[in-house]
């Protein structure tokens, strides 16, 4: 009934492209809203906005499953934790309230708010405390983790610094329905009540993964070598992904992403988007700049993209399809970086004492 009843609603949540309704899919596209609605519960919306790009929905599909849903050495209430501060951090309020909203589900208490609210130091539960500071602030894994706990944990929070930018793009601000007051508590109570409930279905490791061509663990995610299934499902997406963006970003545009990466790049605090993005951008040829705007903002504030930024970077031709795979591109190449800095910070060897 759950997933019936979601269809509809969920999909109507996606903005900048026409989501591919569930009677309408077929192909890879159809394969992977079964195996959403089978383990997650529902055709989750941050999943489903990147139907017009199959490949990447698949990859979508395949991090969040592998990394999130499925428990290898770490429980979901942990993993909840880290999205949940992930998310906060990103200013992704969508995001903050379905994984707050999961994590109230299943510990029954206050420090899911205390987490969303970037409040660490008023969380009770001190394993829960330690992971969320760890996933905002970075530096070594906290203790009891080891090294074994290192794949799920730092790809939980590169899987969720790509779908917050993802979801800051694409859907609207919340997933509840738009009242107040005391209906929005009613609302959020049975949100937490249903969300806790699907948390604890545990589906099986590695069945995602057929759904994209075996590939090679890049570099930068060798950190996550030590669980088949998550190592499995960022390769295939890392790859699948990329492919996207060869498609469609111009090499002016990945140059100069991977350039601020580097640099460490966003705005400054207190400055203005508009004067760092122009002078950004300014090198680019014009025709070029749509995307380098419009990959730039994904990459470090996805919350400042605005309609006539997407805009702009339909007005170059391009598509559903497209633009999916440009923001696509810019946001896991981001969310890849800064794994990579968090492992090579000391997760990995902090984790292995």
């Amino acid at each position: 009934m759950l997933v019936r009843a979601t269809r509809r609603v969920g999909l109507a949540h996606v903005r900048h492209v026409r989501p591919v309704a569930r009677r309408a899919a077929s192909g890879l596209v159809s394969e992977v809203y079964d195996q959403v609605e089978a383990d997650f519960g529902m055709l989750a919306p941050p999943v489903a906005l990147h139907a017009p790009a199959p490949l990447s929905l698949a990859a979508a599909w395949m991090v969040v499953r592998e990394t999130l849903l499925c428990v290898g050495a770490v429980d979901r209430k942990a993993k909840e934790a880290v999205a949940a501060a992930v998310s906060a951090a990103n200013a992704c309020p969508y995001c903050v309230e379905v994984h707050g909203a999961t994590l109230a589900g299943l510990t029954g208490g206050p420090d899911a708010e205390a987490i969303v609210a970037g409040r660490t130091e008023a969380v009770t539960d001190p394993r829960l405390r330690a992971l969320a500071r760890w996933a905002r602030d970075g530096g070594p894994l906290p203790e009891p983790c080891r090294a074994v706990h290192v794949p799920e944990l730092v790809a939980t929070v590169v899987t969720f610094h790509y779908l917050n930018r993802m979801v800051n793009i694409f859907l609207h601000e919340s997933p509840l329905p738009p009242v107040s007051g005391p209906a929005r508590t009613a609302v959020r109570r049975v949100a937490r009540r249903i969300m806790g409930g699907l948390a604890r279905h545990r589906p099986a490791l590695g069945t995602s993964l057929p759904l994209l061509p075996e590939a090679p663990l890049p570099a930068d995610l060798s950190w996550a070598a030590g669980q088949p299934h998550v190592a499995g499902a960022l390769a295939r997406a890392a790859a699948a992904i990329e492919a996207g963006g060869r498609r469609v970003v111009p090499d002016g545009v990945r140059g100069l992403v991977l350039e601020r990466l580097a640099d460490g790049g966003g705005p400054a605090p207190g400055l203005f988007v508009r004067d760092w993005l122009e002078p950004a951008v300014a090198p680019l040829p014009a025709a070029e700049r749509p995307a380098g705007r419009l990959a730039l903002l994904a990459a470090f504030a996805s919350y400042r993209v605005t309609d006539a930024v997407v805009a702009d970077f339909r007005g170059q031709g391009h598509d559903d399809r497209a633009l999916i795979e440009l923001v696509s591109w810019a946001s896991l190449t981001t969310a890849r970086q800064l794994g990579h800095d968090l492992a090579a910070a000391g997760a990995g060897k902090e984790g292995s004492r």
